[in-house]
Formats: C-alpha cells, structure tokens, sequence
C-alpha cells in the first residue's frame, strides 16, 4: 500500500472512530466502534489496490451514514443531557433548527 493511501485510510479510520463517539446511546456507540475496528484489523493486510479502493469508499459513506444518526440524534433528543454534552452539539451550533429546538425547550421550562 503507497503512503498516501495508507495516510488516507488511517485519516478515514480516525474519522469514523471519532463520529462514533458522538452517538448518544451508549449500545450504539460501542457497536459502531467495535465494527469499525474489526473491519479495519480484518482487512489491514490487503494488497489489493481495487479491493482496497471499494472498501475505502464503503468506509466514506459509512462515514457518512453515521454523521447524519449522530445529527439525528442531537436534533430530535428529549432528554435534558443531551442538550447539555457541548462536545457534541459544537458542531450544530449555528444550525436554526437546532436553535429553535434548544429556544423552545428554554421557554418551555
């Protein structure tokens, strides 16, 4: 595998462990993590350049996949700590409807 490919897939592997963090239950997030890890250990000795090249597209709309839940998530919580985890609603800050949720929910108690 050429440096740059390796650089991308380990920068891929980083991101996906990293968006799983930001899952709100805590069964989700270890799963998400758990296969993330084991399809990466599973496939790390790949020599394959197409092979390699469908999974790293798989693992980009995964990616994908799990940033949209995790915003899902944080949009449509009714729990009160999920309104307060600031590590995970930084990202959403400036989105309106999550100022309107977050508004509402202040008027409300």
């Amino acid at each position: 595998m050429a440096a740059s490919s390796r650089a991308q897939v380990l920068r891929l592997y980083r991101a996906l462990l990293r968006e799983s963090q930001r899952f709100g239950s805590y069964n989700y997030r270890t799963y998400a993590i758990r296969r993330i890890r084991d399809a990466f250990r599973e496939n790390k000795n790949l020599s394959d350049s197409e092979k390699i090249e469908e999974l790293l597209n798989k693992a980009k709309a995964n990616l994908v996949v799990i940033q949209r839940q995790s915003c899902e998530y944080l949009m449509f919580c009714t729990e009160e700590g999920c309104l307060k985890d600031r590590r995970r609603t930084n990202f959403l800050a400036s989105n309106l409807a999550w100022q309107y949720v977050t508004s509402n929910k202040a008027n409300a108690g």
